[in-house]
């Protein structure tokens, strides 16, 4: 079995309660961490590698994102996801070429730009390429903004997520969606559903996975953390 098709695998047949917990390196040395804990697969974040390299959020070039991502998948054994966040601008053979070359078993990809939602049937075209174009070697991880861009109507996520699913996408994100609304999100969508870890004073991924999430990632959460903690660090030195 190949590690796209075992990650793929992880995301099926899982108990309410027990969502895939996937941490998100920012660099081969947290990749590691990760690994060495016992986690079976990890989910790279956009903001936590641009933080890495000294980027803003959204701000770095394709070339070195795609490199970041290289070194993370080589510096561990378990598969690795990759956020490249809308794609780049790059076509859909081109953006599956250089995803294999880093070695990357799936994609996150975001359904607006600039701050604004893209045409969800125009979108759903694009990732039905991609998906075409990956034959099976990517997991598509297709991002719903509705949320996050001020559409607080779930039905309008539920609609984006069942056109994404329809394209071939393997899960869907609703990025942002209330704790409270994801029974909803999940009696009205098809297939594994992506939530993001809230605050740390907010519910468990257990308690997330009860109420319909199939998989947990951190967006650049977990460097958040670990950047604090260095702050922390560095003033007791100081």
């Amino acid at each position: 079995m190949s590690k796209a098709e075992m990650f793929r695998a992880l995301h099926h047949n899982r108990a309410p309660g027990d969502p895939l917990v996937l941490p998100g390196p920012w660099d081969a040395a947290s990749a590691r961490v990760f690994a060495e804990a016992g986690f079976p697969a990890l989910a790279t974040p956009s903001a936590g590698v641009a933080a890495s390299l000294g980027y803003e959020d959204g701000q770095v070039p394709a070339d070195e994102m795609f490199a970041a991502v290289a070194r993370i998948v080589r510096a561990v054994d378990v598969p690795v996801s990759a956020d490249v966040e809308g794609g780049y601008g790059l076509a859909p053979k081109e953006l599956v070429e250089r995803l294999l070359e880093t070695g990357a078993v799936g994609c996150n990809l975001e359904d607006s730009a600039d701050g604004v939602l893209k045409d969800p049937r125009e979108h759903a075209d694009w990732l039905a390429e991609v998906r075409s174009e990956a034959a099976g070697r990517l997991f598509v991880n297709a991002r719903v903004d509705t949320f996050v861009r001020g559409v607080a109507d779930p039905e309008r996520a539920i609609e984006r997520a069942a056109m994404y699913v329809a394209a071939g996408a393997d899960c869907v994100y609703p990025i942002g969606a209330p704790p409270d609304v994801l029974p909803l999100l999940r009696a009205g969508i098809q297939g594994p559903i992506n939530v993001g870890a809230p605050t740390e004073d907010g519910p468990t991924p257990a308690e997330l996975g009860a109420r319909g999430a199939t998989r947990i990632t951190f967006g650049p959460g977990l460097q958040r953390r670990a950047a604090r903690a260095l702050r922390e660090i560095a003033a007791q030195l100081t």
